[in-house]
């Protein structure tokens, strides 16, 4: 059986072996690149983050930058990602760190808590990779990683079950030394080991069990259940929501409107929407456009708790039909397709005006 005490030593050593040292939020004290890594890390693959990391860093590259920028220049940066509260979060966190610690972030991870966006192990990872600090984190490869080790049962997001997982990942963090240096390179291997190990090894499908440090002693392993740990969350059948969009076009432009600052997508610029089609229709005929209108592919997107199907319907206005960009309080714009790039839109509805 495997030793706590152990745990950590094995995991250090495995990860300066065998892990990840090339990713670009590596190698690096600076709290602000690793509290960007972590926000675009959650619910989001690696592979997928460092291009939008570099991105990010060239037109932010410090929290007071992030702080200043226009939220819409923001919103257009992070475009893709998904999750876009994040990005509204990323914003308000660099005002707060700007304005309450004069622009550096705070090492105790009570207070990093505390702000918009960072949750317990998000504060714990830029605690222990920034400072050095002896804190657990609990990610979702990490869930994976000690349910199959220990063989915990239950669904780990369920609050018994996850309270049972920061108990355990508490009690394994790497004994301290009097070299604050040392516990600062011992704690990155170890944070970025836990990582590694569920990201390359001990994966969701098809994990790689005969390069696990721990395979003697991993009980899913021993008990042939690495395809039942961690056990899934039970299954609800998710609603399927309709939503008409406007493609209104004039010329080579087509109407733009900023959604609500709260809900789906909040913040973010994405067509003129409707609960049916009779509004849609009223909702064009402001504009001008009568129909009959183009019925276009319907998209689906998939959300967490529901899938959103959106009906997309095509209106043409003469190429004259708009002038200047903005209309209605900065809350609509007439916008050329070759400049959505400069728009923070929905993945459905960029791909929809790219179709």
């Amino acid at each position: 059986m495997l030793s706590k005490s152990g745990f950590a030593p094995r995991l250090v050593a495995w990860q300066r072996l065998h892990g990840r040292h090339d990713l670009p939020w590596q190698n690096t004290h600076d709290p602000y690149r690793i509290w960007l890594a972590e926000i675009m890390l959650q619910q989001t693959q690696v592979a997928s983050v460092i291009q939008y990391y570099h991105r990010f860093l060239a037109r932010f590259p410090d929290v007071k930058t992030l702080a200043d920028a226009p939220l819409d220049e923001v919103m257009a940066r992070w475009s893709g990602l998904g999750y876009y509260a994040r990005a509204r979060h990323l914003q308000r966190c660099a005002q707060r760190v700007m304005r309450e610690y004069g622009g550096i972030f705070p090492r105790d991870v009570e207070m990093l808590i505390t702000l918009p966006g960072v949750g317990r192990s998000t504060a714990s990872a830029i605690a222990a990779c920034a400072y050095g600090a002896p804190q657990p984190i609990l990610d979702g490869n990490v869930k994976r990683v000690l349910t199959r080790i220990f063989g915990i049962e239950g669904f780990p997001g369920a609050p018994r079950i996850e309270n049972a997982l920061w108990t355990l990942a508490e009690s394994l963090l790497p004994a301290l030394v009097a070299n604050q240096e040392e516990n600062l390179k011992t704690m990155r291997a170890y944070t970025q080991g836990l990582m590694d190990l569920g990201a390359l090894v001990c994966r969701r499908a098809r994990p790689d069990c005969a390069r696990c440090p721990f395979q003697e002693e991993c009980v899913a392993f021993a008990t042939g259940r690495t395809h039942e740990l961690p056990q899934a969350r039970p299954k609800k059948a998710k609603p399927v929501r309709r939503a008409f969009m406007l493609v209104l076009r004039s010329g080579n432009a087509v109407l733009l409107e900023r959604r609500a600052p709260k809900g789906i997508w909040g913040g973010l610029w994405s067509l003129p929407e409707a609960s049916n089609e009779a509004e849609l229709l009223a909702c064009a005929a402001r504009f001008g456009a009568f129909g009959p209108f183009t019925r276009l592919a319907a998209v689906t997107h998939t959300f967490t708790h529901f899938q959103l199907r959106i009906e997309p319907r095509l209106a043409t206005l003469p190429a004259c039909a708009y002038a200047g960009n903005c209309l209605a309080g900065q809350e609509q714009a007439w916008t050329p397709l070759c400049e959505l790039h400069q728009y923070g839109l929905p993945a459905p509805v960029r791909r929809l005006l790219t179709r």
